[in-house]
Parts: structure tokens; C-alpha cells; sequence
């Protein structure tokens, strides 16, 4: 069953820094800490909102394996590996597989815009270089280019390649591409969690679960249950707070402030692009707060 290979609640985890820039380890074991209490069933290590692109290969691999020590088996360790090169993606995946890792992030090729031929030539060669699952991640908007239909039916073929986090939103592609192959989806787009797993998708991979991962955790069991009164009840209590973290600086640096501000992690520092939010948006990320009765 996929759910046993990556969870279904699923965290996209913040890289808990210190003011200078570096991993804070304390951090990462706090956060770790937090999600467990909070019901989180799979943490996602080194994806996006880990701050990927600045992460070395060294330590993305380091913090799968202090992750995959601290979890020590009570959740999946995801770890994030994709890039735009193909064997610098490859070093990724097996230093992951040597770290602990239960199944790896694989993100379409961006900025080189490779042909659909070129995303299956890469996901094949990543899906052959380890033992591991592989959750293929397609996310238009940051890579320059979606996976076709077409694409994710072919891979789907692969034995390892067994799930898509979906940040394309396109619902009725999900649907069809479910129908025709056993591919597992998840929800990649926190504004749309509800209406993913409406339509079958197995599990969130959630920014805003870095803070209310145990509401999510309500959410899915709703949605299984069939009681959508109550799942609608909780997708609408988490609009302030999904508003508040993706919808303004941008959501690694809101999960940060939310969880520095909340006392879960030390820091809210983020390394250069990304920039921390200004105080209006800051603001709005403690009013968000408050409307779910946290401590701010």
C-alpha cells in the first residue's frame, strides 16, 4: 500500500538555521519533535520549502540522517533529491538511501526545460539508482514545465516510481491519471488540500503543517470517513493561516516565522534569495494564528 512507503499526512519541513546561516541542529531536532506530537505520519526533508537550491549535497544528506535518526521509525523520511542536473541528482539520491531516507522527492527538471521525453529519461535514471520509492513532484510553476499526462502514465510503469505530489492543480488531470494507473497523489497546493482529497488523492504534502499538522491529520480522517460537513468545517478554519503563509512573503519564510514565533524553533532566518517577511505580513501571520487558538 503507498501509504505505508511515504505516510499520508505529510510535512514539507522548514531547514531550522541559526542567525548566521548555518543548520541548527537543536532546531531540527525540536521541529522533528513537533511534528511527531502533531501526527505528522511522513516528513519531507531538503524539498522546497527546506530551501533546496541552497542546501549542499553534504548537508541535505546530513539532515536526512539526523531526521532519520530522530523519527527512528515512528514516521516515513522523505528526502527531497531532484535538480536540474541529472547526475547531481543521482549523487542525491544515493547519498539519501545511504542516510536513512524511506523514499525520495523527485521535482521535474527545471530551468532547462528538457523535452517530455527528457523528464522521463531523468526520472528513470533516478528511479534505477536507488532501492527507494520515488514520489514524482510536479510543480509547472517553479520549474518552467509541467509533466504531461502522457509522461506521468509512462513512469507510472516504473516499480518504483508509485506516487506525484501534485502542485499543478488540475484536478481533473489527477483524476484521469489516477483512473489509469495505480500512481498515489497528494496534495502539494495547501489552498486545495480539501478538494484533492475529495477526489482520491491518498495524502497532503503540507507547508502550513509545519504548524497544525494535527489539523490536517482531522482533515484526511474527515475526508476518509466521508463526513465533508466536518472536513469543510476544518479546510475553513485553516484559511487564514493558509492565506497568511502562502499567499504573502512566500511559505518557507512564513512556516519559519510561524514556528520561531510559536517557540518551536530558535530562528526564522532564511539564506539569500529568500528574505524574512516585513512586519505587515508578520502581522497577518499572528492574527492567523490566533483565530486557531495557539500561543503567539
Amino acid at each position: 500500500m503507498t501509504e505505508q512507503l511515504f505516510g499520508s499526512n505529510l510535512v514539507a519541513m522548514v531547514t531550522p538555521m541559526e542567525p548566521d546561516g548555518t543548520i541548527s541542529e537543536p532546531g531540527v531536532a525540536a521541529l522533528v519533535d513537533h511534528l511527531l506530537a502533531r501526527g505528522c505520519d511522513g516528513i519531507v526533508v531538503g524539498g522546497t520549502t527546506g530551501e533546496a537550491p541552497t542546501l549542499t549535497e553534504s548537508e541535505t544528506a546530513g539532515l536526512v540522517r539526523a531526521v532519520s535518526a530522530r523519527v527512528a521509525g515512528r514516521a516515513r523520511v522523505v528526502a527531497g533529491v531532484g535538480t536540474y542536473d541529472t547526475a547531481a541528482t543521482l549523487r542525491r539520491a544515493s547519498e539519501a538511501e545511504a542516510a536513512g531516507a524511506d523514499a525520495l522527492l523527485l521535482v521535474c527538471p527545471y530551468y532547462s526545460k528538457p523535452t517530455q521525453a527528457g523528464v522521463v529519461a531523468h526520472c528513470v535514471a533516478v528511479a534505477d539508482a536507488t532501492e527507494l520509492p520515488v514520489m514524482l513532484y510536479d510543480i509547472p510553476a517553479r520549474t518552467g514545465i509541467a509533466m504531461a499526462e502522457s509522461t506521468l502514465v509512462e513512469l507510472a510503469a516504473h516499480p518504483r516510481i508509485r506516487a506525484v505530489k501534485d502542485a499543478k492543480g488540475d484536478l481533473f488531470e489527477a483524476m484521469s491519471v489516477m483512473a489509469r494507473t495505480s500512481l498515489a497523489f497528494y496534495s502539494g497546493i495547501d489552498e486545495l488540500n480539501l478538494p484533492y482529497l475529495a477526489c482520491g488523492a491518498t495524502g497532503v504534502v503540507s507547508v502550513v503543517g509545519n504548524v497544525v499538522a494535527d489539523r490536517n491529520a482531522e482533515l484526511i480522517r474527515a475526508v476518509r470517513a466521508g463526513d465533508l460537513a466536518t472536513a469543510r468545517t476544518l479546510h475553513g478554519s485553516l484559511v487564514p493561516l493558509v492565506e497568511a503563509v502562502m499567499r504573502t512573503s512566500q511559505g518557507a519564510v512564513m512556516a519559519k516565522a510561524a514556528l520561531a514565533e510559536l517557540g518551536i524553533i530558535p530562528h526564522a532566518t532564511v539564506r539569500l534569495p529568500l528574505v524574512e517577511s516585513p512586519p505587515p505580513h508578520l502581522r497577518r501571520l499572528t492574527d492567523a494564528l490566533a483565530t486557531l487558538a495557539m500561543p503567539v
